[in-house]
């Protein structure tokens, strides 16, 4: 793989803080995958002092906000703690939902692999859920989760009846543009690619107060598989 220059990541930058736009296929920390790098080693690499102040998924797209100091560091971190921090996500589902404001209040259990459930002897976990387009049998939604419990996202839509494209753990099939477009022909001996090759799930916006205690918003654009994603879906809707 070909990392990104973390300098070309950067939307937002001042003297504490920096958040980027995370590219997706590449974890926020270190995995068990050896011989692999992380967005952090990218990060110390152009300034020792970063810290991540959360995390995505490695297949998460979207905003990351990193800290200078240990003081924007504690303070962004609390935040998080105290649910100040405001998120919004972006997913394509499978299937037409209208949404407005839907709550999803079902706590979550992490698993010793990595998967998490719903199960009441979880922590709560707390999602609302919009409709932002619909397309012929998906949907565009924006997701804002209240906490951050692993995978909230995405397995609370699969509770909804409405699981992310290309989310396999949690019942979101791959989606092919055979699917989309009738009359669909692929060249002999090639093997049919999905439109995104994870599941489409970006965090669009992030918000939270600087050290002087003013707000700000940042928004990061839609990766390029993301726009290619729901460009097709407009398309043959």
């Amino acid at each position: 793989m070909k990392y990104p220059v973390f300098k070309d990541l950067i939307i937002f930058e001042n003297e504490d803080f920096l958040v980027v736009n995370k590219p997706p296929f590449l974890a926020t920390l270190e995995d068990r995958t050896p011989n692999t790098t992380n967005l952090l080693k990218l990060a110390k690499q152009h300034d020792p002092n970063l810290q991540a102040c959360h995390r995505l998924d490695k297949d998460t797209s979207g905003c990351l906000v990193f800290a200078k100091n240990p003081e924007a560091y504690r303070h962004v971190s609390m935040q998080f703690e105290h649910r100040e921090v405001y998120k919004v996500y972006h997913a394509v589902a499978w299937g037409t939902h209208k949404f407005e404001d839907q709550l999803v209040n079902r706590s979550i259990l992490a698993g010793a692999k990595g998967v998490a459930k719903l199960t009441p002897q979880g922590k709560p976990a707390e999602t609302y859920f919009t409709t932002l387009e619909n397309y012929s049998r998906h949907t565009l939604l924006e997701c804002m989760p209240v906490t951050g419990r692993l995978h909230q996202i995405r397995i609370h839509l699969a509770f909804l009846g409405a699981p992310i494209v290309g989310d396999e753990l949690y019942g979101g099939e791959p989606l092919y543009l055979s699917t989309l477009k009738r009359k669909f022909n692929l060249k002999q001996q090639t093997e049919e690619q999905p439109l995104i090759k994870r599941f489409a799930l970006h965090s669009h916006t992030i918000g939270f107060k600087l050290m002087d205690e003013e707000p700000v918003k940042i928004e990061a654009p839609y990766p390029k598989d993301m726009a290619v994603l729901i460009k097709q879906l407009r398309q043959y809707n």
